[in-house]
């Protein structure tokens, strides 16, 4: 049995029947709706001038959104959506919407291919701070923040400042003369819910959308070869630049359990659906460390798209979230059939591409221990190291951890990525750390042991002695951030701060 995908677009419900299981959100609205304002820059998530804003229900009964690269996403994956593009922001007597009346006024565009992305992630960001609706408690988000939510949107003729300065003049300008109607349309969207699995199916391929854990588990057992797809922000780019066959697959988010993001006296535990931008924002606020990780994890479209499990169970060695996840001592839960497992993160990665999972189990979960008890002493950083700052795949990743008594480090653990052919713990360098005075001639000692932990690949991102010694270097900047004495801040270390700051001198 096969279901026709629905979801709202353009003011009204579709109905799609005919659409091959991944004909891509960009092909659909380019090709089929001829809303050709959405553009094909690099189809692979990086330039943004896909970007398309998906509108679902929330708990509350209201309506979330999030900016989104259309060019990677496949179209059965918005059936109970809403989907917005920049067609969608013209007012009825035909004016713009405030979005983009500033760019025009801050001569935000030249050539202007990549506009129609910029307005709809500026517009997405508009909604969030509830200026289209009247709302009381309006905040005016600063230029920092405005550039963080636009650096999944690449500029390369007009140049970042006058979009930026755009996206702060929206925020001044009058409310639409039409604005959206959010309770409208979220007793729409309450209108395309489904209570059991989702078939949909094109030439002999199968879609399948499960709602609940166990309904997974049993397509996955009745056919462990199925493709599981959560996010898409990787298996998308399978399909547009390697021309693979998926065969069936399993899309996993509209599993509200896999959503669930708790936290307790003793852990934080992440649904492997929770997208990797709310997992980080959970994460970063027990463990501030991870603040600038989250901002630099890829961008804001793929961070609102992909998901925490989805990523660990890729097991990239490039991956940026796995080692700090280990560095913290993260557990994950895998689950096959009626069973479930839990093992430390580290031990998921066997090989390249090799994980310990039998091929009909999937990740259902991961359990970040919280800072209690001695762990309110734990000292903590991650790393990146990227030819870009914003929306680049890093040479190497670096977290450190240990629990500090007093000056002696206890419970040291060191990972790595980009190092190795898996995200992978230094477990020479940790064992010349255990137990020993936290000071210099220790950190040094530990630097010179990860040359028996690591004999890392040259690449186009690296050669194998830069990612040696910039693994070394890591160290020492870690040693330096959480010396017991004169420990040097962040601002001291970090060269866009210290660029800042001459600059300013």
């Amino acid at each position: 049995m096969t279901e026709p995908i629905r979801f709202y677009h353009r003011n009204a419900i579709r109905e799609i029947e005919d659409a091959p299981v991944t004909r891509t959100v960009l092909q659909y609205l380019r090709e089929d709706a001829h809303c050709t304002g959405t553009k094909e820059g690099c189809a692979e998530g990086d330039c943004g001038a896909c970007t398309v804003v998906i509108g679902e229900r929330n708990e509350a009964g209201g309506v979330d959104f999030k900016a989104v690269n259309a060019c990677i996403q496949f179209l059965p994956t918005l059936d109970g959506r809403a989907l917005f593009t920049v067609e969608d922001l013209r007012q009825p007597d035909g004016s713009l919407h405030p979005v983009q009346q500033a760019l025009v006024e801050c001569h935000g565009s030249q050539c202007g291919f990549c506009t129609p992305g910029f307005v709809m992630s500026m517009w997405s960001l508009y909604e969030k701070h509830g200026h289209e609706h009247g709302c009381a408690n309006k905040t005016v988000p600063s230029r920092e923040a405005i550039g963080n939510a636009l650096t999944g949107n690449l500029c390369r003729c007009t140049g970042y400042r006058p979009i930026v300065d755009a996206a702060v003049r929206m925020f001044e300008a009058p409310a639409p003369k039409a604005p959206l109607d959010i309770g409208a349309l979220a007793r729409t969207l309450a209108t395309l819910e489904r209570v059991d699995t989702f078939h949909y199916q094109h030439a002999g391929q199968r879609f399948n959308a499960p709602r609940t854990v166990e309904a997974l588990a049993r397509i996955k057992q009745a056919e462990p070869a199925a493709r599981i797809l959560a996010g898409s922000t990787d298996i998308g780019l399978w399909v547009t630049k390697q021309m693979r066959e998926l065969g069936n697959v399993v899309y996993v988010g509209q599993i509200a359990a896999l959503q669930k993001l708790e936290t307790n006296d003793d852990w934080i535990a992440i649904g492997a659906g929770v997208t990797v931008e709310k997992a980080y924002a959970e994460l970063a606020r027990h463990y501030p460390e991870l603040t600038e990780m989250w901002l630099r994890f890829a961008s804001l479209p793929i961070r609102n798209a992909g998901t925490l499990g989805g990523n660990i169970a890729n097991g990239s060695p490039i991956g940026d979230s796995m080692p700090g996840l280990i560095a913290l001592g993260a557990r994950v839960i895998v689950r096959g059939g009626e069973n479930e497992r839990e093992m430390p993160l580290e031990d998921l990665y066997l090989a390249y591409q090799k994980k310990a999972m039998a091929e009909h189990e999937f990740v259902v979960g991961l359990k970040v221990p919280t800072r209690t008890g001695a762990r309110k002493n734990l000292h903590f950083r991650t790393y990146k190291l990227s030819k870009r700052f914003d929306s680049d795949i890093s040479a190497v990743c670096a977290a450190f951890s240990f629990i500090a008594d007093g000056n002696v480090i206890r419970e040291p653990r060191i990972a790595f990525g980009g190092m190795a052919a898996t995200p992978k713990r230094a477990t020479h360098a940790e064992a010349v750390l255990r137990d020993a005075d936290w000071h210099e001639a220790t950190a040094q000692a530990a630097m010179l042991a990860l040359g028996n932990d690591y004999a890392p690949l040259s690449d186009m991102r690296a050669t194998s002695h830069y990612r040696l010694e910039a693994a070394k270097n890591t160290l020492y900047r870690f040693w330096l951030e959480t010396r017991p004495n004169d420990p040097l801040p962040k601002s001291a270390l970090d060269v866009r701060a210290v660029a800042a700051a001459c600059a300013n001198a």
